[in-house]
């Protein structure tokens, strides 16, 4: 296996784990102090918020490279092993459902728009000074 493919299939594994444990956090049988941790580690992991930057040159990629695995790990120690596996069976098949093409082109077609309009704001906005 070359570094590239390991990476590519960790990368999608720790994807699938992060579900996952997004699962479990709303699993009625996951005991409250492990659906806090893991709610936490899920949205930080999906948010585009990082605590440190990542425009900060190396270490604005430590909290991707070592606070998400680390918190991972941790997370998955805290859930029952039972609840994990019917969770992590339930992410495995969401991220083999298909990807809807027509609805990615919409929002792209709705970004664009609005950056149109913004720039047209802008231009007339500077146009009036």
């Amino acid at each position: 296996m070359t570094l590239l493919t390991n990476l590519k299939k960790r990368a999608r594994n720790l994807k699938t784990e992060t579900v996952a444990l997004y699962l479990a956090a709303r699993h009625p049988d996951t005991p409250w102090h492990a659906k806090l941790f893991v709610a936490g580690v899920a949205a930080y992991a999906f948010s585009p918020i990082d605590l440190i930057p990542d425009f900060i040159p190396v270490i604005g990629y430590l909290d991707d490279l070592i606070l998400i695995p680390l918190g991972i790990a941790i997370a998955v120690k805290l859930v029952p092993a039972p609840i994990l596996g019917e969770c992590r069976a339930s992410a495995a098949l969401q991220s083999d459902k298909p990807v809807s093409r027509a609805a990615g082109a919409v929002v792209v077609m709705i970004w664009l728009a609005l950056a149109a309009f913004s720039v047209v704001w802008a231009v007339e906005a500077f146009a009036k000074r």
